[in-house]
């Protein structure tokens, strides 16, 4: 990466403090690890470049696991250290002098928005840049207002059905905002001494990138435990990605790795259907693929739902992944009840199904991602390679 990376690793974590004490909010254990390991394993694919880890409160918890942890990553890392809380712009701004490329990008210490880097910076524009999040249904967040591509307003935190967020995520010109900043007091919020300023500012050019992809923000207590379960599906779920984006056909299995798998039941609703956590990211990422959903549904051949129920299941399936910027070819569901139908994985009928309708597809060049056992050997039965991935259950 030519760019320095700022960590605003200061938090307080005031609204964390029945869950998370004594440590800053970066350092707060997530799967039993500091969240600060979580954005350092985003951050590693990029490769190496100077890390700004800008520290206050409780700041020797973060320097010291840093240090002791160094060699793990391919970073250089430097410390830039508060005396005084200085608020996210102070901060920001005392860390720029320990920065030296042209262009820095700055991450919240708190907020986990696994946006593909070399795409956001590609896609910025201007001096500033921020990362933005659609979502639905939320007031814990102000919502950023765009024209297009240029941000023009942030409006104050209030229910919204569908809108923008600042996901956390900035990529600057170093010398313009050392310059927009260097009038501002000691103390001051990034968010509203100088963003919202840029926003109404037409010659300024504050941009927006949209980058649909997981978020979560750790700081409050519900989210700060659902982080606990999502993020390590997240990692699994990139580094299936980076092995996958090698293949020209990818097939998916469905109950257990697109959908938490209802053991002892089937999905029979869509209102039962529940994302994995990462997924959409990991299909937006292998768009170069072709990518295919291969898939057991017995309870159709049981006459527990109909083959109606799977279809309207699979049509919403595949509009969601699109609305995520990602991107289903082919569905093919296996609905017999009979365990030895030669569609039924193992067996490989469906994979025949794909050739006959893709006649380019062959198995040298295609991988299986499954978590069964049915799935590895519905791999091997067809000749291509396999990638399990853990199992997304309900009893797990």
């Amino acid at each position: 990466m030519d760019s320095d990376v700022i960590i605003l690793a200061g938090g307080l974590g005031t609204r964390l403090r029945p869950v998370v004490r004594e440590v800053p909010k970066c350092m707060a254990s997530v799967a039993g690890r500091p969240f600060i390991a979580w954005l350092l394993d985003w951050l590693r694919p990029s490769g190496p470049c100077r890390v700004v880890l800008s520290v206050g409160y409780l700041r020797k918890a973060v320097e010291d696991w840093v240090t002791a942890n160094a060699s793990v990553y391919p970073f250089e890392f430097v410390f830039s250290e508060e005396e005084e809380p200085l608020g996210t712009g102070g901060g920001i701004r005392l860390a720029l002098e320990r920065c030296s490329s042209d262009k820095v990008l700055i991450i919240n210490g708190d907020t986990f928005f696994n946006v593909d880097l070399p795409s956001f910076m590609e896609s910025a524009s201007g001096p500033v840049s921020v990362a933005l999040k659609p979502m639905r249904d939320f007031d814990r967040y102000g919502e950023v207002v765009t024209d297009g591509i240029r941000i023009t307003s942030f409006r104050e935190k209030a229910f919204c059905a569908e809108g923008l967020i600042n996901g956390g995520v900035y990529y600057v010109d170093r010398v313009f905002l050392r310059s927009v900043m260097s009038s501002l007091p000691e103390r001051f919020s990034f968010e509203k001494e100088v963003l919202e300023p840029l926003a109404g500012s037409p010659e300024a050019g504050l941009s927006g990138v949209v980058s649909d992809c997981y978020f979560i923000d750790i700081g409050v207590p519900e989210d700060y435990v659902r982080a606990s379960d999502e993020l390590p599906q997240v990692a699994e779920m990139m580094s299936v990605a980076g092995k996958a984006a090698a293949y020209r056909n990818v097939f998916l299995d469905r109950d257990g790795v697109i959908n938490r798998q209802m053991v002892g039941d089937y999905v029979r609703r869509w209102v039962d259907f529940e994302f994995r956590p990462g997924i959409f990211d990991l299909i937006s990422r292998l768009s170069g693929c072709r990518i295919l959903v291969v898939t057991n549904q017995r309870g159709v051949g049981r006459g527990v739902m109909s083959e109606e129920d799977l279809l309207s299941i699979h049509r919403r399936m595949v509009g969601e992944i699109e609305a995520h910027g990602g991107r289903i070819d082919a569905v093919y569901s296996c609905t017999s009840a009979d365990k030895d139908d030669p569609c039924r994985k193992p067996g490989k009928g469906m994979f025949l199904r794909a050739m006959e309708q893709y006649p380019e597809i062959v198995p040298e060049g295609s991988v299986m991602i499954g978590d069964g056992d049915a799935d590895r050997d519905f791999a091997a039965a067809c000749g291509m390679d396999f990638i399990r991935v853990s199992p997304f259950r309900n009893d797990i």
